[in-house]
């Protein structure tokens, strides 16, 4: 299997979607996302968003002085990592604990050509580690073919993005989606994403420089297009910078290249800023989805859908797909919780992606995509509950204000 953290050689994953009405019913649109249909504007402020993606604001971000303590506390000079001392990962500034994220802003560093160059994070489960689970795993589903979203992608799947950051063998990609912040309605700026597109796991610390782009590529341009496209069409709400990232104890502690012991907490959530602008993510983008941390067992559950943009070949990141399938169980031990897992042949770069499921007529947030096997036939996410969700009211309450 493969879960989506440190880049990795490039994969893909499949399934064949049995039933077209649920993809309806499945819409990300902002209506059927619980905001109302006109919160968004037809179509995003170009002005603005060209602003933010290519720095033309004016000014400069300035490091909060809080911020630039803590980062001054762990022996970090702002201005000199700012000017590319953040490229050191030197293994002992390699900040790992929970309470040690930081994450300046770096204007203008992620540029839609940087975008393009980010590697696809990935983890990849082998034989050996999926035989682990015997007993407790349903067998293999039927491969399942990815779906390419329909475009204007903020119209049909406004909440669903990429994640980019720093690793140490260079720019990689996840994907992320838009979540409401139940404590502060209709103003959140809370992103959903995979505990490895954030952290490295056991044997490693943060990432660095993680930025969140909704929509992008808004139109579906083909790669050739999209290198010469403005800054407006390749992130039509602009970027938005990570200012806090919250991942498990369990990934952080147990998480490793095949996933791991930490693969069943393998869930994160970021809390962003954009890089110019006031407005929060959930009103800018006019939607975010609900998180379900009640949702069933994969033996109780219906269909579910995954959102993404898989990187790896046959896929090239620059487009938005979805798998819709029946979830079945997934578990790389006996001793830990199962995951869910479903058909579909999406690839690196996916990692991190939204799954959701129709609750009361409205689309709502379940899992996250985190590992797949080498011939990406399938994928599987974890299963939120409490520790997950403590996760996200902790965020919600400490940053969600800011």
């Amino acid at each position: 299997m493969r879960s989506t953290r440190t880049p990795a050689p490039r994969r893909g994953r499949r399934t064949v979607l049995a039933a077209a009405g649920l993809v309806t019913a499945l819409a990300l649109t902002a209506t059927a996302c619980g905001g109302s249909a006109d919160s968004a504007s037809d179509k995003p402020d170009a002005t603005s968003s060209q602003a933010a993606a290519d720095g033309s604001g004016g000014g400069k971000v300035e490091i909060p002085a809080d911020l630039a303590g803590k980062l001054k506390e762990h022996g970090i000079d702002v201005d000199r990592w700012k000017d590319g001392g953040w490229k050191d990962w030197d293994k002992d500034k390699w900040l790992t604990d929970a309470k040690d994220f930081v994450n300046p802003v770096i204007e203008g560093l992620w540029k839609p050509e940087r975008m393009q160059s980010a590697e696809e994070a990935d983890k990849t489960v082998t034989t050996k580690d999926a035989s682990a689970g015997q007993g407790v795993s349903d067998p293999d589903p039927a491969p399942v073919r990815a779906q390419a979203e329909k475009t204007p992608y903020h119209r049909n799947a406004a909440p669903v993005g990429k994640v980019f950051f720093d690793s140490p063998d260079g720019p990689a990609v996840c994907s992320g989606t838009v979540v409401k912040d139940v404590n502060h309605p209709g103003k959140s700026n809370l992103v959903w994403t995979a505990g490895h597109c954030v952290h490295a796991g056991g044997n490693g610390g943060w990432y660095r420089n993680i930025m969140f782009v909704p929509a992008y590529n808004d139109l579906g341009k083909s790669e050739a297009e999209i290198s010469n496209a403005n800054p407006a069409e390749v992130a039509p709400y602009g970027n938005w910078w990570a200012n806090w990232a919250s991942t498990s104890n369990q990934w952080i502690q147990g998480g490793s290249e095949s996933g791991g012991d930490g693969a069943a907490y393998d869930y994160a959530v970021l809390h962003v800023k954009p890089e110019q602008g006031a407005k929060s993510l959930e009103e800018t983008v006019g939607a975010a989805l609900d998180v379900d941390f009640s949702a069933p067992s994969a033996a109780e559950a219906a269909k579910m859908g995954a959102w993404g943009y898989p990187a790896a070949p046959p896929y090239n990141g620059e487009k938005m797909f979805k798998c819709v399938d029946i979830p079945g169980r997934f578990s790389l031990s006996p001793s830990l919780p199962t995951m869910y897992r479903i058909g579909c042949d999406m690839t690196g770069g996916s990692s991190g992606g939204g799954w959701f499921r129709v609750l009361n007529g409205k689309s709502v947030l379940v899992s996250n995509t985190s590992i797949g096997p080498a011939d990406n036939t399938w994928l599987a996410g974890p299963r939120l509950g409490r520790d997950a969700e403590a996760l996200y009211q902790n965020m919600s309450k400490t940053y969600g204000g800011q």
